[in-house]
């Protein structure tokens, strides 16, 4: 690719106001990105061109895609990647002269959630996430399942990079090709626009899941028939802790996009920070609550303990009556008052079971039996 063409002004992608996007939440896996054309062990899903809105027939290979696109100022490629291998990101790389330390970012998929600007190609790096249905939360339950997602940006491309199976981009693709031809003539940022918006659908999808469960395991701390387990409130955070990492640094990065793009895509991706700022409220809100819950279990722990000890005391104290009478009678004596008594034996049942018989009423009118 030229230096031409890859210090193009960006800002020719945007000469229309770009329709919001219908929020989806798609549940289509690789099969549905239209990859009929993908070559076996490769990791590109699908790469196409896009001319004033519209796909351009055929399957082509990344340089050929490039190449066509270059020729036109309303055309760009949407190169889409799962996983690539070291090898094949390095031949796109050098294809679409993507930066070495992006490249070495996309492949290895351990980046924190940033935005940075390799000359005219920004690099965009989120964090995926998504629901992992389950019947109850156990201290080994996989709640919160993540992923990576990088886009490059480039004049007349974007390339989607994906790890992992949440927020795929195959509904993403279709229903901007079929329902949003206005919104994908806007060109690669709003593509970019497009995949986070999906992104962060997904976030404010797990975040209203994780709540639901959050209210189980809540009912059940405060239930006299169950009590969550410690174990699984804790296995919760750690699950809270894995989503809050996807969803909070996230904040920095979409900020400097609204001030990066223009205003009339800027918008756009000002009502994803929204949505993004209120889950992280409730990713906040969340980690309260389960503190609280917690406090309130371990308290419950500590009661019960109380209780469990208040009620070996009180039948200890009942036993105690029998053990003293043994005790004194038991001694070896002669001359004891009631030895030679004909109704010793019965009159010593008598008191020892009416003393326990007011013992336990007693303990039990106090609460501790």
């Amino acid at each position: 690719m030229s230096d031409r063409n890859r210090n193009r002004p960006l800002s020719r992608a945007f000469t229309a106001p770009v329709r919001a996007m219908n929020r989806i939440l798609g549940t289509a896996d690789d099969s549905s990105e239209q990859n009929q054309g993908r070559r076996a062990g490769s990791a590109v899903v699908d790469c196409a061109v896009y001319v004033a809105g519209k796909r351009m027939p055929g399957h082509l290979s990344p340089d050929e895609a490039l190449r066509i696109a270059c020729e036109r100022d309303d055309a760009f490629v949407w190169l889409g990647l799962h996983e690539p291998g070291q090898d094949e990101m390095s031949e796109i790389a050098h294809t679409y002269g993507l930066h070495e330390l992006a490249v070495e970012d996309a492949v290895k998929a351990e980046q924190r959630p940033k935005l940075e600007q390799f000359g005219s190609v920004h690099f965009l790096v989120m964090r995926t996430a998504r629901y992992v249905p389950h019947g109850e939360i156990t201290e080994t339950s996989q709640v919160v399942e993540t992923g990576q997602m990088m886009v490059f940006v480039g004049a007349q491309f974007v390339i989607t990079v994906r790890h992992g199976d949440a927020s795929e981009l195959g509904s993403v693709r279709a229903d901007l090709e079929s329902e949003r031809a206005d919104l994908i003539e806007q060109g690669p940022w709003a593509v970019a626009y497009a995949v986070t918006d999906r992104v962060v659908d997904h976030y404010v999808a797990v975040a209203d899941r994780v709540e639901a469960d959050l209210d189980l395991i809540e009912e059940g701390v405060f239930s006299r028939d169950h009590a969550s387990p410690i174990p699984a409130i804790y296995q919760m955070k750690r699950e809270l802790v894995e989503f809050r990492r996807a969803v909070v640094p996230l904040q920095r990065p979409l900020a400097m996009i609204v001030a990066l793009v223009p205003k009339r895509i800027g918008k756009y991706f000002r009502d994803v920070q929204d949505h993004l700022t209120r889950t992280v409220e409730q990713v906040s809100s969340f980690d309260d609550l389960l503190n609280s819950i917690l406090q309130a279990r371990l308290a419950q722990v500590t009661v019960d303990q109380n209780n469990d000890m208040r009620k070996i005391a009180a039948w200890a104290a009942i036993a105690t009556v029998w053990t003293a009478g043994a005790g004194i009678y038991g001694m070896n004596f002669t001359f004891m008052p009631e030895l030679t008594w004909q109704y010793g034996y019965p009159a010593w049942w008598t008191i020892i079971l009416i003393a326990s018989v007011l013992l336990y009423r007693v303990f039990r009118r106090s609460g501790w039996l």
